[in-house]
């Protein structure tokens, strides 16, 4: 009997998505992902493919070019990525900047950017971290001075997730630095021919890497004030911090599935592998510590899935989400460790996918706000 850890949420019209998404990454990204971790991003054509075939942007309402679904579609496009250890496409990035049109965009800037997202015509990145500071966005020190009906930016971000093929950055800036929060503002920079933006190097990554991940440069670029996500100015701050539980939510998916996959990878393994003329499966050591990761497995499945069912009925707190977080990358990075354990040296070679997934583990922790900065949120909610 095998341990049944298929999403409490899932239906059938899910299953079918999930099997869309399935053959598009068997078919379409698995094949060239490793032409895409030597050069560092997986290219336009596959973004657009994506959209194509109505991949993108699924939660996104249908009259701004979304599939009209829900937040579970993009758990599922997540899910499934990671159970393979696919990490090119950015997709949690690109919705998140979906939805931050969708909650907080005019009607003008939903009309003109969200049907280009879904149809992988722009890639969607956020902004915020800088090479002096990541957590404290009151730090930040971009700055964008208004100029008559126009702002002018000056600064500099790093660790940008999709930041290289980004079509379209939400860019996280003071506008009044007098003001802390009150002086934090989002605005919309569309790169093509936008004089003074620059994207510096694809950062040489841990894991990962086939995810571009970039610097990026803003000197003295000029953008119209009409800019401003949602048209008013030092909302930023605020805007952030409604839709933090969408990105931590999706953190603990990506956390749940890569667990899934790598106890599917070890335990085939381990019953294949010979030792001493036996299966590693039969050895005591190997099923016991199958048995915990298993327990883990299942653990972490029904809170994540808890976390997915309150996010679609839009009550997933703050609170709750950063525990998700934390403690699901948390197991993920002990899960991979025993896993790459059991694998032995093949578990430390590039070319098994275990490998791969363990070093893309350790971000997790790390990104959308640290484990650290989860705990200090968590505690202020005690």
């Amino acid at each position: 009997m095998s341990i049944d850890l298929r999403p409490s949420w899932m239906n059938e019209e899910l299953d079918l998505f999930r099997d869309n998404v399935a053959r598009f990454l068997d078919n379409e990204v698995a094949p060239q992902d490793d032409a895409a971790r030597k050069q560092g991003h997986v290219g336009h054509a596959i973004w657009r493919r994506a959209g194509e075939l109505g991949l993108l942007c699924v939660d996104v309402p249908e009259e701004f070019g979304g599939g009209g679904g829900d937040f579970r579609h993009e758990a599922l496009f997540d899910d499934q990525m990671a159970r393979r250890g696919l990490t090119g496409m950015a997709t949690s990035v690109h919705s998140i900047v979906a939805q931050y049109f969708v909650h907080h965009g005019t009607p003008e800037q939903q009309r003109n950017y969200l049907p280009r997202l879904a149809s992988g015509e722009l890639v969607g990145a956020i902004a915020m971290t800088e090479p002096g500071g990541g957590s404290d966005l009151q730090g930040i020190r971009t700055r964008a001075e208004r100029r008559g009906n126009d702002y002018v930016i000056n600064g500099a971000k790093t660790f940008i997730t999709n930041g290289y093929l980004a079509g379209v950055v939400l860019l996280v800036v003071k506008t009044d630095p007098a003001q802390g929060a009150r002086g934090i503002s989002i605005l919309i920079v569309e790169t093509k021919d936008c004089a003074g933006f620059k994207v510096g190097r694809v950062l040489d990554k841990m894991g990962m890497k086939s995810q571009d991940t970039a610097e990026l440069f803003f000197d003295n670029v000029i953008i119209p004030a009409s800019a401003v996500l949602g048209g008013v100015e030092g909302q930023g701050f605020f805007q952030l911090m409604s839709d933090l539980p969408y990105e931590r939510a999706i953190i603990g998916v990506t956390a749940a599935a890569a667990i899934e996959g790598a106890l599917a990878l070890t335990l085939a393994y381990t019953k294949e592998r010979q030792a001493f003329g036996k299966p590693l499966f039969d050895f005591q050591n190997t099923r016991f510590k199958l048995a915990e990761i298993a327990a883990i497995a299942k653990a972490t499945r029904a809170f994540v899935d808890r976390c997915v069912e309150d996010q679609v009925a839009g009550k997933l707190d703050t609170v709750t989400a950063s525990m998700v977080k934390m403690w699901a990358t948390e197991q993920q990075g002990k899960v991979l460790d025993e896993c790459v354990q059991l694998f032995g040296g093949y578990g430390y070679m590039n070319e098994y996918p275990i490998a791969r997934m363990f070093t893309d583990a350790r971000v997790q922790r790390i990104y959308g706000g640290t484990n650290e900065i989860m705990r200090e949120v968590i505690a202020r909610g005690l």
